[in-house]
Parts: C-alpha cells; sequence; structure tokens
C-alpha cells in the first residue's frame, strides 16, 4: 500500500508542476535576516579530533536528537519489523567509526560522547548524505573575469511530509542545525564550509583563494549502497567517502583548484557523485561527474564558450526526470542574468526561482572563491511551490 501511495504522489507531481509559475526573480538579496541568518562557528583542528567539536556539541544536542528520533520513528511506522535494523543501528554500525579515515571517525566518536546520542546513529546520520542529498550547484565567471560559485542544498525526499506546514519534515529539522564553520590551525583560517551539525564531511566549502567545491548526488545504478555494503562487509575499503575525500582536499595544503579536479576526478569513491569546483583565477571551473571508479566525464568552463555551468542531479548531457527540471529553469535565469550582471544578489535570485528553489531547499550559499567570501542564507519555499 505504502509503495502505491509514493507512486501515485510522483504521478500527481507532473500535474501539480504544470500549475506553478515559474519566473525568474528578482528583489531576492538580501533576503530577511529574521528568517535567513546562519551562525558561524570556529573550530580548531589543533584540538584533539575528539575535542573540536565539544562546545558545539552542548548547544546543539537537542536539535539534533530531535532529527534521529524521527528518522527512527519514520522508520518503524514503516514497518515495526524494522525495529531489529534500528537495533542493529544502535549496536553493530558505531564500529565502522573505527574504520572511517582520521581524523573523521574520531570527530563523529568526540561529537556522540558529547551528546550522549547513540555511536550508530551518529555514523548512520553522516552517511545520509553520501546518498541522498539533491542540490543544484553553479559556478562562472562574470564579465570581467571574476569567479563565483553557488549552491542549494536539497534534502528530506520521502522521509515524511509535514500536512500543517505543508513541506517535508525532514528539511523542517535540518534547519535549525545549518551552521557555517571556519577551521583554523595555529590561529589562521585554512577553510570555510556550510555544514549540519553532527556531519563532519564536506559538502559546500571555500579556500581562500584556492578552490571551492559543493558536492550533488547523482543517481546510478551502481550507486553508493553497493559501495557501502562492501565497506561495510570490508569487502572493499580502497574506496574514499565522497564527503570526507572532499575534506581530505582542504586539509592538504598543498592543493589548488587543477590538484582538486584531479584528485576527485580520479579517486575511487563509495558512490558515484557530481563534483563542482571552482577556483581563484578566470575560467577555473569545472563539473567532475563520477562513477565509482572514476570520472565519466569533466566538464570544463569556458567549454563551447560557456562563462557559466550548472549541475543539478543528472548527467548534463542528458535530459533530467519530466517531474525533476531544474536544470532547464536554473540555465534560462542563468542566460537572463547575464554575465555583466554575475554577483552575489544575481545568483542569489536566481537561487530563489522555483523550481531551483523547492519544498526540499534548506539551504543557499554564495562563495566567492578568491577572496574566501561566503554567504549562507536559511531558505524556504512558500506554497505554491515545487514539492522537489
Amino acid at each position: 500500500m505504502k509503495f502505491f501511495k509514493i507512486i501515485l504522489f510522483l504521478a500527481s507531481i507532473y500535474f501539480v508542476q504544470s500549475e506553478i509559475e515559474h519566473v525568474c526573480e528578482s528583489g531576492k538579496y538580501p533576503p530577511d535576516p529574521t528568517t535567513s541568518f546562519v551562525p558561524t562557528y570556529v573550530v580548531n583542528l589543533d584540538l584533539p579530533p575528539s575535542q573540536r567539536w565539544l562546545e558545539l556539541s552542548r548547544k546543539y544536542e537537542k536539535p539534533l536528537r530531535t532529527l534521529v528520533t524521527y528518522i527512527k520513528q519514520f522508520v518503524l511506522e514503516f514497518s515495526p519489523k524494522l525495529q531489529k535494523l534500528i537495533d542493529l543501528i544502535d549496536n553493530k554500525l558505531g564500529l565502522v567509526a573505527d574504520s572511517l579515515p582520521q581524523p573523521y571517525g574520531e570527530e563523529i566518536k568526540g561529537i556522540a560522547n558529547a551528546t550522549n546520542i547513540e555511536l550508530g546513529e551518529l555514523v548512520l546520520y553522516n552517511i545520509f548524505y553520501e546518498v541522498f542529498t539533491l542540490c543544484t550547484s553553479i559556478v562562472g565567471e562574470d564579465s570581467s573575469g571574476k569567479m563565483y560559485h553557488a549552491r542549494n542544498l536539497d534534502f528530506g525526499l520521502f522521509l515524511g511530509w509535514d500536512i500543517k506546514n505543508d513541506t517535508w519534515i525532514i528539511s523542517e529539522l535540518l534547519r535549525p542545525l545549518i551552521m557555517n564553520i571556519n577551521y583554523t590551525k595555529g590561529g589562521e583560517l585554512k577553510y570555510k564550509t556550510v555544514t549540519f551539525f553532527g556531519f563532519v564531511g564536506l559538502i559546500t566549502g571555500v579556500k581562500p583563494n584556492a578552490f571551492s567545491v559543493s558536492v550533488n548526488e547523482r543517481f546510478n545504478s551502481n550507486g553508493g549502497y553497493i559501495g557501502l555494503f562492501e565497506w561495510f562487509l570490508n569487502i572493499n575499503r580502497n574506496q574514499a567517502w565522497t564527503t570526507l575525500v572532499a575534506r581530505d582536499c582542504f586539509e592538504n595544503d598543498d592543493m589548488d583548484f587543477n590538484h582538486v579536479v584531479k584528485t576527485l576526478a580520479n579517486t575511487p569513491l563509495i558512490a558515484p557523485v557530481y563534483y563542482i569546483i571552482g577556483g581563484p583565477e578566470k575560467q577555473q571551473g569545472a563539473v567532475v561527474t563520477r562513477d565509482r571508479g572514476k570520472a565519466v566525464d569533466v566538464w570544463q568552463l569556458g567549454t563551447n564558450n560557456t562563462w557559466f555551468i550548472a549541475e543539478t542531479n543528472y548527467d548534463h548531457w542528458k535530459k533530467p526526470l519530466i517531474i525533476d527540471d531544474r536544470i532547464t529553469p536554473c540555465n534560462r535565469c542563468m542566460d537572463k542574468l547575464g554575465k555583466e550582471n554575475m554577483s552575489f544578489e544575481g545568483l542569489f535570485n536566481v537561487l530563489s526561482s522555483k523550481p531551483v528553489l523547492n519544498k526540499l531547499t534548506v539551504y543557499s550559499a554564495l562563495i566567492e572563491p578568491k577572496s574566501g567570501r561566503l554567504e549562507t542564507y536559511i531558505q524556504f519555499c512558500p506554497t505554491p511551490c515545487d514539492p522537489f
């Protein structure tokens, strides 16, 4: 019955979307700070990994626990028989933390100890972002060659609908956990990220005057679930977690734009993914389309005289699903914006245009790779709005 309801829901989306007006927005920047503000915190890399998140753990334990509790309740509502799965997660999945590349396993264990949340549940929380994130990312340049990078992060598909507030429940629970993190070492800024508290990988980040990265999920039959099972069963651990290898690039002081593109194109991965990479110099932009083993395509800014490239969750040379076409409106609004108007304001307007902005969108991030300027805003899509 639940499967039938999902199919019926998907079938209805096409007709719902046809009733929603899709226009290229203007005047959306800057958004109202009372609803869009994202706090910024410092994580000191000189501290032992298990201690880096202690202060934030005390502050964010409650909203993180609320999210983790909801996920367990959702699983049990789907089928009470899945209680055995939850028990397995609580009792066994925590052991995976010891197998993760360091310092990430120790960071997760430190958060678990500080919040008294089961280690297995926090490991699962981190795994979610390896296989279950919808997004839109853009990298491009203005008429002077100044580089920009922007993204919407969409999360929560099919994990429960809030009828009262007309939105996805997970998306609602994630917004209070959004934060900007400035990672420092020796008292100096090393890099900046946008993250959800409790997640230690990297899905959005910038290293000033070096590079920027955003990570988008890629739908593929040889998907992340296969890689996860291989890791859990110790069949193959000679593959990297998609968001941890991204953070590795930021931890390495020798990395620049070209090295990051090469690393993220060639490192074997647990899951297929898109890496959208920006640099501080003219035409330093790329979308790396990844299979688990290697890149199947590296799309460079400037190809066919492009001044921007945009990526959602489908290969750029293929048509997206008819019920999930965010790329066509995104490209249309970018073309309307024009190279001469490329700016934080212009990009935010594009990211605020439906269906680029949808019910799953939890934040928009705007980045200047050269200066390291990063602005993040919590996003909401008022009804009528595309569900994704």
